[in-house]
């Protein structure tokens, strides 16, 4: 015992020694060139450097979190909070200044925590690794941590679908370093985005700026949000490696030097999920593998080059095995098995002039999709084939942007090309409103697209009033109505006004367009480009935001925006007689049908959000949304999208404890979603024996509406800091009461018999009459039990 105790003295002695090391440059954010005799503080304490003739600076200090600021005469001061650091590895922050205006030259500007640049004062929440790391129930998964902020909308419980503003799934876009991705998640639905878990490893991501609305001009193609992921650049003193083990993956990532003037990060995980959800008896076992890659190489203090590579390989199977309720067997007859691979590459090359820079990005990105379903699961012959299924979407980029500074004025610039080819293979039998089809075609199409941009910025009367004014047009060879890129004229307009010490004004109104998905444009019947001679067009989405911000002293700011998107020009299901924006939140594909650019949208409500950084040990975030999502149906006339959730409520609090012991709780409450009634037709037999599920009575389109849904989520970290390296061990419980959450949990589903064999329904037709008029017996079933799903994670840091 004696020696016990030494051993435990000594040991806690050893930790308390352990220190810690913030290094960084800080430059001038146009030019690039050193700030030499900044002041590089540690907020809250006297501790602090000021930089040498290169602009660098180094802080020791000991294991934690902190927030720096930095802060010269003629610039902005600025601020990072939440900055973690630990013994393993020196926190590396570079710190790029923007010049203040020329009636601020002499005065050292107030710092923020919050990014409010004039191109995007209001509907922009900026969120750092830290953020995301610790979110209860966020499994380190940005789609889940994205849930705690207003706005959002959520769908099954096991997807990450983002439903922005009442937009649809596929109007969101993502850029990685400056690189656009085609999807940041594991089985993705081709035509709009979702699936359940990340690609993304958030051991690369530095801190990521989510756009809601305000979406800056070089970023086009986007309806309800863009999402901005800035990554860190590997270490430059020494190899590191940093192993992650979860309930759902494990993943490795490895950094370090390559030479003076190289660093790198790459990464490779392996999900182990299939095994938790066989343990959880649920119909489907997912498998899926991901890569992240950065190499870094800054030639000189003017020129530096960025090679990014990210990619997924998923593998979708049915759990034959989980076959004992009704619901799961509903799951099996419907769900296909499809295998999935994606992959984005590029370089980005960054150059810094007299009074601005240039930045020119190179990539492409291929994402494959293939699906195979038999009737009853049986691939033991041919006539049991309801669905085979191939596409691959292939897009090459080039965007050239420059940003210059001329007295007070910002100005940003530049062009984009893109090369896209799109193949699809489909065999498909179904059963519709109208009778049994059999869909077999292939298809294949390339084309251009192109376009140009530009903002200009300015802040006004000592930065009281920012305004920035910003343009965008594009165009594409698909078809004659598009090929003027004036036919896509998108103007947007931003302004802010500082009221009173931290109160702002915020206001922005924009045009804004997005290609409808490739699968509607390459839909082809008879060699045909059915939707090309349909005049499919572009979809347009007008935006009006407008609200106040205010930022505390303990750091923290309140927000409180109203908003209002009008759409035009959304592809309309002619099959179905439903706009595709009620579509994309479950597996599958969505827009491979004939269309028109016929349907019209409208969604608005009303964001509260409170966000509270670290202060005295405490951290939060609450949210409020009173929205409506609303698109015309087949008689042109509004009602509820299936996006519809009125009211959402989001609370989390954590609280930081010694002995680096960290405890957070999150609460979220969701109105149900609208749901549309079963077609009457759906218990024909020939419809089961295609589409092995009920037909949606689209003629009652979301007349229904699902129970409200709430879950509690916590999670409890512990630290160690040792002399090389770092461990963390974290319990992270996911709706800890098992309370049903959002998702379509209503089915119909046939009755069988003791051999599993469907019921006929003598009551409604006699079973010896012609097979078009024979009807199975069907009940409607529930999957509305919600399951806890606990995660105990560990990373190790060196």
């Amino acid at each position: 015992m004696r020696f016990l105790l030494s051993f435990l003295l000594i040991w806690q002695t050893h930790l308390n020694a352990q220190s810690g090391l913030i290094k960084g440059q800080v430059t001038d954010a146009l030019t690039n060139d050193p700030v030499e005799f900044a002041n590089v503080l540690i907020a809250g304490t006297s501790k602090g450097e000021i930089t040498d003739a290169e602009g660098r600076f180094e802080l020791e200090v000991e294991p934690g979190f902190y927030s720096v600021e930095v802060s010269f005469l003629g610039y902005k001061t600025e601020k990072r909070s939440e900055i973690e650091v630990t013994s393993s590895r020196p926190v590396t922050l570079d710190f790029q200044l923007e010049p203040a205006s020329a009636d601020l030259q002499e005065v050292v500007v107030k710092a923020e925590s919050f990014r409010r640049p004039p191109e995007s004062p209001l509907s922009l929440r900026n969120i750092g690794i830290t953020e995301i790391k610790r979110n209860p129930g966020g499994n380190r998964d940005i789609s889940l941590v994205i849930r705690s902020f207003p706005g959002v909308t959520s769908t099954a419980s096991f997807r990450n679908d983002l439903i922005i503003r009442g937009g649809a799934p596929n109007e969101n876009r993502f850029y990685l370093d400056g690189m656009e991705v085609p999807t940041i998640n594991h089985f993705a639905t081709q035509g709009a985005s979702g699936g359940p878990a990340s690609i993304l490893n958030v051991d690369f991501i530095k801190e990521v700026d989510f756009y809601s609305g305000a979406f800056p001009a070089n970023r086009s193609n986007s309806l309800s949000s863009v999402f901005n992921f800035r990554q860190k650049d590997g270490r430059d003193d020494r190899p590191g490696m940093t192993a992650t083990v979860g309930a759902t993956d494990v993943g490795v990532t490895f950094e370090g030097p390559i030479g003076e003037k190289t660093t790198f990060l790459a990464s490779a995980r392996r999900s182990y999920l299939q095994f938790l959800f066989e343990v959880l008896e649920l119909p489907f076992l997912p498998t899926y593998n991901d890569f992240n890659l950065k190499v870094k190489t800054k030639f000189d203090q003017k020129n530096e080059l960025t090679i990014l590579g990210i990619g997924a390989i998923d593998d979708f199977r049915l759990n034959l095995e989980a076959n004992e309720t009704e619901a799961q067997r509903f799951i099996l007859n419907n769900l296909p098995d499809n295998e999935q691979w994606n992959y984005a590459t590029g370089l980005v090359y960054k150059r810094y002039g007299e009074n601005g820079f240039t930045t020119f990005v190179l990539s492409r990105n291929t994402t494959n999709y293939d699906a195979e379903k038999y009737l009853g699961n049986d691939s033991s012959t041919e006539s049991n084939l309801l669905l085979r299924y191939n596409s691959r979407e292939i897009e090459n980029h080039l965007r050239v942007e420059r940003t210059i500074r001329t007295d007070d004025w910002k100005w940003l610039y530049g062009a984009r090309y893109d090369y896209v080819r799109y193949t699809n293979s489909t065999f498909n039998k179904i059963f519709t409103r109208i009778g049994p089809e059999d869909i077999e075609y292939s298809s294949s199409l390339d084309f251009h697209k192109y376009g140009a941009f530009g903002q200009v910025s300015r802040s006004f009367y000592s930065d009281k009033l920012d305004l920035s004014f910003g343009l965008s047009i594009g165009g594409n060879s698909y078809s004659d109505d598009m090929i003027n890129p004036m036919d896509q004229f998108s103007p947007r307009l931003s302004m802010s006004y500082n009221v009173w010490d931290d109160l702002r004004i915020n206001f922005n109104t924009g045009i804004y367009y997005q290609l409808p998905p490739y699968t509607s444009l390459g839909y082809r019947e008879n060699g045909e480009l059915v939707n090309r001679n349909s005049d499919i067009s572009p979809i347009r989405s007008d935006h009006f935001v407008a609200g106040f911000s205010f930022l505390t002293e303990f750091d923290a700011k309140i927000s409180v925006e109203g908003y209002y998107k009008r759409y035009n020009n959304y592809p309309f299901l002619l099959r179905d007689s439903i706009a595709l924006a009620n579509l994309g939140g479950d597996f599958g594909v969505i827009g491979n049908e004939p269309v028109k650019s016929m349907s019209k949208g409208r969604t608005y409500g009303l964001e509260i959000f409170y966000q509270q950084r670290l202060y005295k040990g405490y951290y939060g975030l609450a949210a409020y949304t009173l929205g409506w999502s609303e698109f015309t149906n087949g008689e042109e006339r509004y009602v509820p999208s299936s996006w519809d959730a009125r009211n959402i409520v989001n609370l989390t609090l954590g609280k930081r404890f010694k002995n680096n012991w960290e405890v957070g709780v999150k609460w979220r409450y969701q109105d149900g979603l609208p749901n549309t009634p079963f077609d009457p037709n759906s218990n024909l037999v020939q419809n089961w024996q295609r589409n092995n599920g009920p037909i949606p009575d689209y003629s009652q389109l979301n007349t229904l509406r699902q129970e409200p849904s709430s879950e509690v989520d916590i999670r409890i970290d512990k630290r160690w800091f040792f002399e090389n390296w770092s461990l963390d061990v974290y319990l992270d419980i996911r709706n800890v009461f098992g309370n049903a959450v959002a998702s379509r949990n209503l089915y119909l589903d046939v009755e069988l018999d003791e051999d599993g064999l469907p019921v006929g329904d003598p009551e409604i037709i006699n079973p010896n009459a012609p097979i078009e008029q024979q009807r199975y017996k069907t009940k409607l079933i529930t999957d509305d039990e919600g399951t806890p799903l606990p995660t105990i994670g560990i990373v190790v840091k060196i």
